[in-house]
């Protein structure tokens, strides 16, 4: 292992901590919580009395029917890409309570199907492979509603870590679109069909409205605006440019930028107009703080369409959804500030170095020192603000990862008054985040946004 370090030359301006928004996740949770107690509130208001096994199962059935009805509009509003809540509350957490809200919503549906099925059959004492028949041939809309069963489930499947490991970016996302046409089949089932919804008006209403304040955010936050963007800003490939062994920077020109809004530490999804990459939208951290004209990336070749972006020719038209993220200054709370870079990692956290308030250290990890893309910038930002730089390499030494906390504390003394950014491959984060919790940095402290899907 080797360890080069960049001289503090001076101290950065000392500035107040600032205390990062956090109400908008409480309060995305509580209105999540509320309307789950308004559905069985629902339930409750619609059922007169419980008897007979056959009523136990079926009003159990009603229960988890009209939670899986709820918890699939969740499902669908939490993958919007509303700014509100994708700034805040950010990209990778929202991820995160998406596929939470997934297996919920599966195994709700699941237990629905079979209570139903099962207490219907007891009900009428008949077979449950006779009833399964008579509800699937028989009753309203249960046709669509069947096909809407099966795509949640075909979902689930390419969902789960195993098979998302096999199979590319591109060929994942398109996959989840499913999702949408699972929910359109399903929803006639739910009012034709839901003893809560058959004859009960403002119980209908409430659910058109749910069903289509989510439908109005997909199309306008993940189809609409972007349109709207890209014939706006009309963003351009103006220089493609090589920065270490396979990563390449991409300059991109374009009009209106400010009205983006865009900040250091987020990232777009970005979709090249040239044949072989047009079909798919891969996100990429903005590698330099934006400016009005002029927005950059930085991408290391790790398949098929970031290999691409090294052929791009200027003038390629490009259209950015977003700009995505709470990866940014909005999360600090203490004036030390350090910085966690892990190879391409590096490209939000170089932003970040150059435009986040307080005293800023930064520590970037790579493989060799040929590896340490954009080393003469952040070299020149490091004197330009008086910041340090640690650069460790763990070749050709040969030495073992740095990431303990005792090896952390070497380098950096004072590290559990620190805040921190952590930025890198899987691996190296999570070695990094028990470094850190190792060396007494809360775990509110550490900041980390991923981009697997």
């Amino acid at each position: 292992m080797t360890t080069l370090s960049h001289p503090r030359r001076g101290a950065a301006r000392s500035l107040r901590p600032r205390r990062p928004a956090s109400f908008v996740p409480f309060a995305a949770q509580a209105a999540v919580w509320a309307g789950a107690a308004g559905v069985l509130g629902l339930w409750w208001a619609g059922t007169a009395s419980v008897v007979s096994p056959a009523d136990w199962l079926t009003g159990a059935g009603r229960i988890t029917g009209l939670l899986a009805g709820y918890g699939c509009a969740v499902l669908v509003a939490l993958m919007a890409r509303v700014p509100l809540l994708d700034h805040r509350v950010g990209t990778d957490r929202l991820a995160r309570w998406h596929a939470m809200s997934g297996r919920y919503t599966l195994s709700l549906v699941l237990a629905h199907t079979l209570l139903v099925i099962w207490g219907y059959a007891l009900a009428s004492h008949s077979g449950v492979v006779h009833q399964t028949a008579t509800l699937v041939l028989d009753y309203p809309d249960m046709l669509k509603a069947t096909a809407a069963f099966l795509l949640l489930l075909a979902t689930a499947v390419v969902s789960a870590r195993a098979a998302r490991r096999r199979m590319s970016y591109e060929t994942w996302h398109y996959l989840h679109f499913a999702t949408y046409l699972a929910l359109f089949l399903a929803f006639g089932h739910q009012l034709s069909n839901g003893a809560d919804f058959v004859g009960n008006r403002p119980a209908q209403l409430a659910w058109y409205a749910l069903y289509l304040a989510v439908a109005a955010l997909i199309a306008w936050y993940r189809f609409l605006l972007p349109v709207r963007r890209a014939l706006r800003h009309r963003l351009r490939v103006a220089e493609v440019r090589r920065e270490a062994p396979g990563v390449v920077s991409v300059h991109l020109t374009g009009r209106h930028l400010t009205e983006l809004g865009a900040e250091s530490g987020q990232f777009f999804r970005w979709r090249f107009v040239t044949p072989g990459l047009w079909w798919t939208a891969n996100p990429y951290s903005l590698s330099a703080p934006p400016l009005p004209g002029h927005l950059r990336i930085t991408v290391k070749e790790a398949g098929k369409h970031s290999a691409a972006l090294a052929l791009l020719r200027p003038g390629t038209r490009v259209w950015a959804e977003g700009p995505y993220g709470s990866f940014t200054a909005v999360r600090r709370r203490a004036d030390k500030v350090l910085l966690l870079a892990g190879g391409v990692g590096i490209t939000p956290l170089r932003a970040l170095f150059e435009t986040l308030p307080g005293e800023v250290t930064l520590l970037y990890r790579a493989r060799r020192p040929e590896d340490l893309a954009l080393r003469s910038e952040l070299d020149a930002i490091a004197a330009a603000r008086g910041a340090r730089v640690h650069y460790v390499v763990t070749e050709p030494a040969g030495g073992s990862s740095p990431l303990t906390a005792r090896a952390l504390l070497r380098l950096i003394p004072d590290l559990a008054a620190h805040e921190v950014y952590l930025c890198g491959p899987p691996g190296m984060t999570e070695a990094a985040r028990r470094a850190l919790r190792g060396a007494g940095i809360p775990r509110r402290h550490i900041h980390h946004e991923s981009f697997e899907f």
